[in-house]
């Protein structure tokens, strides 16, 4: 389970601190009835990553695409919900989680449609072994974005955790419909399969 934990905090660490990757669109849309809207813009280029992430078969070129993904979710779009998930991000690596919730719960508040903002919070209910709001959190993160692979791993780890290997296995398989060269995904597979064989599921 150590392994676990360790993924999921990479997963955070990794998918969360992203420059303004695309900074340009995060300046409000102008009033032009030519301009797309900014959403559907980011839609589309999400869009091509994550066709791009299903049909890809190099395991590093896979990472790249996933990072640039993240990079996508972590842009909300205003200033002031970044610098929240920035600080928030912050006291986590200070190991200070009641203090990253305090930023997180402003988060969703203020923008209940930022899927990442959901994400992170479950994160760290998860990292206090809070699985049932991690759950809810992770419920949030997928009815906005579907495709959340972090937030489905996440949903897996709990699932595993608290015993429930075949929702797990199953959470991991749509980790890898989404994300086919996922190594830790595989690895779960495959670790579950195998399981859930031997005891005759």
């Amino acid at each position: 389970m150590r392994i676990l934990f360790a993924f999921l905090t990479s997963l955070l660490v990794s998918g969360v601190i992203c420059g303004p990757a695309w900074a340009d669109d995060a300046v409000a849309p102008t009033a032009t009835k030519d301009a797309p809207p900014v959403a559907t813009t980011k839609q589309a280029r999400l869009d091509q990553l994550f066709s791009d992430l299903k049909r890809e078969r190099n395991e590093k070129a896979a990472e790249r695409i996933a990072g640039n993904i993240w990079s996508e979710w972590s842009q909300s779009g205003s200033a002031s919900i970044d610098l929240m998930m920035q600080w928030s991000q912050k006291a986590v690596e200070g190991q200070k989680f009641d203090v990253a919730l305090d930023f997180l719960d402003q988060v969703v508040t203020l923008q209940p449609t930022y899927a990442e903002g959901w994400n992170r919070r479950a994160t760290v209910h998860f990292m206090m072994k809070n699985y049932g709001k991690s759950m809810s959190d992770i419920d949030h993160t997928l009815q906005l974005e579907p495709r959340h692979f972090g937030a489905l791993a996440g949903l897996a780890q709990i699932m595993a955790l608290t015993g429930h290997k075949q929702s797990a296995l199953e959470a991991w398989q749509k980790v890898l419909a989404i994300y086919p060269m996922m190594r830790s995904a595989q690895d779960q597979v495959g670790t579950l399969s195998e399981e859930l064989a031997g005891e005759g599921i």
